[in-house]
């Protein structure tokens, strides 16, 4: 299998997918052929799309079918679990693993995009934790970098390796222009933070998630 890495973020609407796909397109950028996972989302147009789904779709060099690319889209935009429900439809993990396996086939690199934070209850099978927990892949980390951001980040830290996996690194990404101390709030992070930056994402680069990837490394191999 090609390598793959799990996407999480410190809260929701923190820049996971925009992280994903700069991470892809610097994946491209070096010559591999990436593509990009989103296995559960929520909240789509009136023609059925979801934004994030679209965007990684885009992002990625390698066309993954739809039930690999998302194998699971609900229509509103709410907790999945939920969503689900009112649906009639359930997250089975079973299904996610296969999508996952089939994306490392086709692809050089594969990203897997989680849903909200670390902990987001999707069922039966467990939470998003359970999730990747069940993937079994080292873990990418988005901090949005905003007052909290060192709690939030500490904690989901903790709770990843409390499940056994390998926290391979984390991304810097300034959501907030003007948050107060900066500087030193990235240096707490790096002291703490038991894994690598990968990178520090200004707010709203030039050229999008495209130029974005300037700013990104992944993990040493």
């Amino acid at each position: 299998m090609n390598p793959a890495y799990f996407l999480t973020g410190t809260d929701t609407e923190i820049g996971k997918t925009f992280i994903t796909c700069a991470l892809l397109q610097h994946a491209a950028q070096r010559g591999l052929r990436p593509a990009g996972v989103k296995p559960v989302a929520a909240g789509t147009d009136a023609d059925g799309r979801n934004d994030d789904v679209e965007n990684i779709r885009a992002a990625s060099t390698v066309a993954l079918a739809d039930d690999i690319l998302n194998p699971y889209c609900f229509s509103a935009a709410i907790a999945p679990h939920i969503a689900a429900r009112e649906e009639g439809r359930h997250i089975e993990f079973a299904t996610i693993q296969r999508a996952c396996r089939q994306a490392m086939q086709q692809a050089d690199l594969v990203i897997v995009e989680g849903v909200g934070g670390f902990r987001v209850p999707l069922g039966g099978d467990g939470d998003s934790a359970d999730l990747a927990v069940a993937l079994a892949l080292p873990v990418i980390l988005v901090v949005g970098m905003r007052l909290g951001c060192i709690n939030h980040a500490l904690l989901t830290a903790e709770a990843i390796a409390a499940r056994g996996l390998t926290l391979a690194g984390w991304v810097a990404n300034r959501i907030d222009p003007a948050m107060a101390r900066f500087d030193e709030n990235l240096a707490t992070l790096q002291a703490l933070l038991p894994a690598p930056l990968l990178g520090v994402v200004p707010h709203n680069p030039a050229g999008g998630s495209a130029g974005a990837a300037a700013f990104l490394q992944f993990p040493a191999a």
